[in-house]
Protein backbone atom coordinates (compact mmCIF):
# COMPACT_ATOMS: atom_id res chain seq x y z
CA UNK A 1 0.00 0.00 0.00
CA UNK A 2 2.83 2.70 0.76
CA UNK A 3 4.40 1.49 -2.44
CA UNK A 4 1.30 2.94 -4.12
CA UNK A 5 0.72 5.51 -2.41
CA UNK A 6 3.99 6.76 -3.07
CA UNK A 7 3.48 6.17 -6.58
CA UNK A 8 0.64 7.74 -6.63
CA UNK A 9 1.75 11.14 -5.07
CA UNK A 10 4.73 11.17 -7.32
CA UNK A 11 1.76 10.84 -10.26
CA UNK A 12 -0.16 13.83 -8.62
CA UNK A 13 3.16 15.99 -8.19
CA UNK A 14 4.38 15.40 -12.07
CA UNK A 15 1.12 15.80 -13.80
CA UNK A 16 -1.55 18.61 -11.75
CA UNK A 17 -0.59 21.68 -13.33
CA UNK A 18 -0.66 20.10 -16.38
CA UNK A 19 -4.21 18.82 -16.24
CA UNK A 20 -5.65 22.12 -14.25
CA UNK A 21 -4.52 24.21 -17.18
CA UNK A 22 -6.42 21.59 -19.91
CA UNK A 23 -9.30 20.98 -17.59
CA UNK A 24 -9.45 25.11 -16.93
CA UNK A 25 -8.81 25.14 -20.78
CA UNK A 26 -11.99 23.16 -21.37
CA UNK A 27 -14.64 24.29 -18.94
CA UNK A 28 -13.79 28.10 -18.56
CA UNK A 29 -14.26 27.91 -14.41
CA UNK A 30 -11.31 27.16 -12.31
CA UNK A 31 -13.92 25.50 -9.65
CA UNK A 32 -15.17 23.27 -12.43
CA UNK A 33 -11.51 22.71 -13.57
CA UNK A 34 -10.46 21.74 -9.84
CA UNK A 35 -13.54 19.31 -9.48
CA UNK A 36 -12.48 17.64 -13.18
CA UNK A 37 -8.65 17.48 -11.92
CA UNK A 38 -10.12 15.82 -8.85
CA UNK A 39 -12.29 13.41 -10.34
CA UNK A 40 -9.62 12.28 -12.50
CA UNK A 41 -7.64 11.54 -9.85
CA UNK A 42 -10.01 9.76 -7.77
CA UNK A 43 -10.67 7.05 -11.04
CA UNK A 44 -6.79 7.07 -11.42
CA UNK A 45 -6.35 6.23 -7.81
CA UNK A 46 -9.15 3.34 -8.39
CA UNK A 47 -7.74 2.06 -11.92
CA UNK A 48 -3.58 2.49 -10.56
CA UNK A 49 -3.16 -1.32 -10.24
CA UNK A 50 -4.24 -1.30 -14.36
CA UNK A 51 -1.48 1.23 -15.25
CA UNK A 52 1.21 -1.03 -17.05
CA UNK A 53 3.25 1.60 -18.41
CA UNK A 54 4.43 4.50 -16.03
CA UNK A 55 5.23 6.63 -18.89
CA UNK A 56 1.64 6.54 -20.22
CA UNK A 57 0.50 7.72 -17.81
CA UNK A 58 0.42 11.52 -18.38
CA UNK A 59 -1.73 10.43 -21.40
CA UNK A 60 -3.79 7.99 -19.33
CA UNK A 61 -4.59 10.58 -16.96
CA UNK A 62 -5.90 13.11 -19.34
CA UNK A 63 -7.93 10.95 -21.20
CA UNK A 64 -9.58 10.11 -17.59
CA UNK A 65 -9.82 13.97 -17.59
CA UNK A 66 -11.53 14.61 -20.92
CA UNK A 67 -14.08 11.78 -20.34
CA UNK A 68 -15.04 12.98 -17.16
CA UNK A 69 -15.67 16.47 -19.02
CA UNK A 70 -18.03 14.67 -21.69
CA UNK A 71 -19.69 12.89 -18.70
CA UNK A 72 -20.39 16.65 -17.33
CA UNK A 73 -23.04 16.61 -20.33
CA UNK A 74 -23.89 13.49 -20.16
CA UNK A 75 -25.32 13.87 -16.19
CA UNK A 76 -26.50 17.98 -16.34
CA UNK A 77 -28.49 19.58 -18.59
CA UNK A 78 -27.53 23.76 -18.18
CA UNK A 79 -29.61 25.55 -16.84
CA UNK A 80 -31.25 28.75 -19.07
CA UNK A 81 -30.78 31.76 -17.55
CA UNK A 82 -33.54 34.27 -18.50
CA UNK A 83 -32.73 37.62 -20.58
CA UNK A 84 -33.67 39.76 -17.60
CA UNK A 85 -30.27 37.83 -15.25
CA UNK A 86 -27.39 38.42 -18.50
CA UNK A 87 -25.11 40.96 -17.54
CA UNK A 88 -26.13 43.87 -20.11
CA UNK A 89 -23.00 44.50 -22.85
CA UNK A 90 -21.48 47.99 -22.54
CA UNK A 91 -21.35 50.58 -25.05
CA UNK A 92 -17.50 51.63 -26.55
CA UNK A 93 -16.57 55.01 -27.36
CA UNK A 94 -17.99 54.73 -31.41
CA UNK A 95 -21.41 53.72 -30.22
CA UNK A 96 -20.63 49.61 -30.39
CA UNK A 97 -21.37 47.74 -27.76
CA UNK A 98 -18.73 45.03 -26.63
CA UNK A 99 -18.90 43.01 -23.37
CA UNK A 100 -16.58 43.67 -20.86
CA UNK A 101 -13.51 40.77 -21.43
CA UNK A 102 -13.95 40.91 -25.47
CA UNK A 103 -10.98 43.32 -25.88
CA UNK A 104 -8.18 40.64 -23.76
CA UNK A 105 -6.64 38.64 -26.08
CA UNK A 106 -6.80 35.31 -23.93
CA UNK A 107 -10.59 35.91 -24.94
CA UNK A 108 -9.76 36.35 -28.78
CA UNK A 109 -7.21 33.56 -27.99
CA UNK A 110 -10.03 31.01 -26.55
CA UNK A 111 -12.72 31.89 -28.89
CA UNK A 112 -10.66 31.77 -31.70
CA UNK A 113 -9.42 27.85 -30.63
CA UNK A 114 -12.96 27.26 -29.55
CA UNK A 115 -14.03 27.84 -33.71
CA UNK A 116 -11.72 25.58 -34.48
CA UNK A 117 -13.07 22.01 -35.84
CA UNK A 118 -12.65 19.09 -32.84
CA UNK A 119 -10.12 17.82 -35.50
CA UNK A 120 -7.65 20.57 -35.57
CA UNK A 121 -8.37 21.63 -31.35
CA UNK A 122 -7.88 18.84 -29.64
CA UNK A 123 -3.75 18.29 -30.85
CA UNK A 124 -3.02 21.98 -31.00
CA UNK A 125 -4.53 22.00 -26.95
CA UNK A 126 -2.70 18.56 -26.10
CA UNK A 127 0.73 20.30 -27.54
CA UNK A 128 0.54 23.39 -26.41
CA UNK A 129 -1.42 23.00 -22.87
CA UNK A 130 0.33 19.06 -21.99
CA UNK A 131 3.32 19.40 -23.74
CA UNK A 132 2.82 15.90 -25.97
CA UNK A 133 4.68 15.24 -28.92
CA UNK A 134 3.21 13.84 -31.58
CA UNK A 135 3.46 10.80 -31.28
CA UNK A 136 1.86 10.97 -28.02
CA UNK A 137 -1.10 12.82 -29.74
CA UNK A 138 -1.57 10.41 -32.02
CA UNK A 139 -1.24 7.47 -29.36
CA UNK A 140 -4.04 9.36 -27.79
CA UNK A 141 -6.41 10.42 -30.95
CA UNK A 142 -5.85 6.67 -31.87
CA UNK A 143 -4.09 8.41 -35.47
CA UNK A 144 -0.84 8.69 -37.51
CA UNK A 145 2.11 10.96 -36.31
CA UNK A 146 1.77 12.15 -39.89
CA UNK A 147 -1.70 13.02 -39.66
CA UNK A 148 -1.05 14.88 -36.21
CA UNK A 149 1.42 17.24 -37.97
CA UNK A 150 -0.68 17.72 -40.70
CA UNK A 151 -3.62 18.96 -38.35
CA UNK A 152 -1.73 20.71 -36.46
CA UNK A 153 -0.21 22.83 -39.30
CA UNK A 154 -3.67 23.73 -40.45
CA UNK A 155 -4.90 24.38 -36.85
CA UNK A 156 -2.08 27.00 -36.89
CA UNK A 157 -2.77 28.31 -39.87
CA UNK A 158 -6.48 28.62 -39.64
CA UNK A 159 -5.78 30.08 -36.04
CA UNK A 160 -3.32 32.76 -37.85
CA UNK A 161 -6.55 33.93 -40.24
CA UNK A 162 -9.27 33.73 -37.31
CA UNK A 163 -6.70 36.22 -35.19
CA UNK A 164 -5.83 38.01 -38.01
CA UNK A 165 -9.80 38.47 -38.91
CA UNK A 166 -10.94 39.76 -35.01
CA UNK A 167 -7.63 41.97 -35.27
CA UNK A 168 -9.35 43.55 -38.64
CA UNK A 169 -12.51 43.55 -37.20
CA UNK A 170 -11.77 45.64 -34.23
CA UNK A 171 -9.46 48.24 -36.23
CA UNK A 172 -13.22 48.59 -37.80
CA UNK A 173 -15.56 48.48 -35.00
CA UNK A 174 -17.07 45.44 -36.73
CA UNK A 175 -16.75 42.74 -33.73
Amino acid sequence: MASKQAQFDALVRATSGDLYRFGYWLCRSAALADDLVQETYLRAWRSLDDLRDTAAAKAWLVTILRREHARLFERKTPALESLEDRESPLPDDDGAVRAPDDESEDALLHRAIARLDRKYREPLLLQVLCGYTCEEIAAELGSTPQAVMTQLFRARQKLKVALAGDAAGDAHGTR
